[in-house]
């Protein structure tokens, strides 16, 4: 695809999510073209980068993105705001056609990760990012249920105090009970839960993920060829997210009383226990913001692959 048939994109939030994204999208996509960045505070830095850059702006929220000129040739647009925000946004995008990258919580469309259902859900209206710990381990859970049926997963995501912003926040129940409903809608986990740690530690430390899951007894070797693979591919758009150790495996059963329906004292499993660390590419925000950079570097994936999609279909 040519510079010329960039699909023209907007940005709805204009914090460091949003400006993250704009500057990936500036710097790095052959695909989208950034058309409008969209806020609600005239005093955003965001907005005043995003000018500095050439970009159009509003400060007047969605009734202001309406009103500019660009609207009417974006084709997709990102919501970085947050989930009782988007949920209007929707409402208000989607009668006008336009296709919609979800980065809250709100779960109105499907939930998209790249490496596991990247391209399942192109033609819909609304894609949902899921979260920043969704996106980190949701992958890893997927991975082993390749090679054995996930019964229960369970991911705990730490990220420095300092790169959780309002939204973040705002929306801690939202990300829990998004994160853990895509655990097992995506990553195939029969029960999921997801816990999210604020750490307040000076210097700030880099995002770290820990993934629990029971499987029944199984390859471990498979089981940890199929992990690395997939860390392979989250690197292919997040090159700092990587393993800290080796995958840990231990033995479960019989005899151990597990809170799961149709599971009895007499299961014989494996607990797999994966511990990733996720720096950021500090495209906009500090390299220890790998929550925040693996969320806008998935939604970038995701609508390079919906913009290519929607460039094959006008084609045809």
């Amino acid at each position: 695809m040519e510079p010329t048939q960039r699909v023209p994109v907007a940005i709805i939030g204009s914090g460091n999510i949003g400006t993250d994204l704009m500057i990936k999208i500036l710097r790095t996509s052959r695909t989208l073209r950034m058309a409008a960045m969209v806020g609600v505070d005239p005093q955003s830095e965001g907005l005043a980068r995003a000018k500095r850059l050439g970009v159009a702006t509003t400060a007047e929220g969605i009734d202001g993105f309406l009103a500019m000129p660009e609207f009417k040739e974006v084709r997709l647009v990102f919501d970085a705001t947050s989930a009782g925000a988007h949920k209007h946004h929707d409402s208000v995008l989607r009668a006008h056609g336009k296709t919609l990258i979800d980065l809250t919580p709100a779960a109105v469309g499907p939930f998209v990760i790249p490496p596991v259902n990247g391209d399942q859900h192109l033609g819909a209206p609304n894609l949902n990012m899921v979260t920043c710990g969704g996106q980190a381990t949701i992958p890893i859970v997927a991975a082993v249920g390749k090679v054995a049926p996930v019964l229960y997963a369970e991911i705990v995501a730490s990220i420095a105090s300092k790169s959780a912003g309002p939204g973040t926040r705002a929306n801690i129940d939202e990300f829990t009970e998004t994160t853990a409903r895509a655990i097992e809608q995506v990553g195939g986990a029969q029960h999921g839960k997801a816990i999210i740690v604020l750490n307040p530690a000076e210097p700030p430390l880099v995002m770290r993920d820990t993934v629990f899951c029971l499987t029944a007894l199984a390859d471990e070797s498979a089981i940890e060829a199929s992990v690395q693979k997939m860390v392979s591919e989250v690197q292919s758009y997040v090159p700092g997210y990587r393993l800290k150790q080796r995958v840990q495996f231990e033995r479960v059963g019989p005899g151990v009383k597990l809170p799961f329906k149709g599971v009895d004292e007499s299961f014989v499993g494996l607990k797999v226990s994966v511990f990733l660390e996720v720096e950021g590419a500090a495209h906009y925000l500090p390299a220890y913001a790998g929550n925040l950079d693996i969320m806008t570097s998935a939604a970038l994936r995701t609508a390079e692959r919906v913009a290519l999609n929607l460039s094959a279909e006008i084609a045809a």
